[in-house]
């Protein structure tokens, strides 16, 4: 399976993400924000990045600006719990994906699973 990170200010979200993904066969690597997060995927390049969009240590759509500029063909997914708004926003720096907050289970998994089906090469 994938190594996935996981960008989200709120422990608890991370934490579900993870469980969730980890029970599906991924390697999770946690961050706090978009700082920490740009550290992790630097540190440790993973097939995907899952990040949330409204954040207290570093907004999301810088995140996946930066992320984008390194990684062109790397999927990302962007989260949100602030409305579809930000999830419209999301998509015009480069994410390949959104999905709102609460998500169901086999929405994530469904997601991720495309997601990382479409990559066609390593980036």
């Amino acid at each position: 399976m994938a190594d996935i990170l996981v960008i989200d200010d709120n422990q608890h979200v991370r934490r579900l993400v993870e469980r969730i993904l980890t029970a599906a066969g991924h390697t999770v690597t946690e961050a706090q924000g978009g700082s920490e997060g740009l550290a992790a995927f630097r540190r440790a390049p993973p097939a995907m990045v899952i990040t949330d969009i409204v954040m207290e240590y570093g907004e999301g759509i810088e995140t996946i600006r930066a992320l984008r500029r390194e990684a062109p063909a790397m999927p990302i997914l962007a989260m949100s719990g602030s409305g579809t708004h930000y999830l419209y926003a999301a998509g015009r720096p480069g994410a390949s994906a959104t999905i709102e907050k609460p998500f169901r289970l086999h929405e994530l998994t469904a997601t991720v699973n495309r997601l990382l089906g479409e990559t066609t090469a390593n980036w």
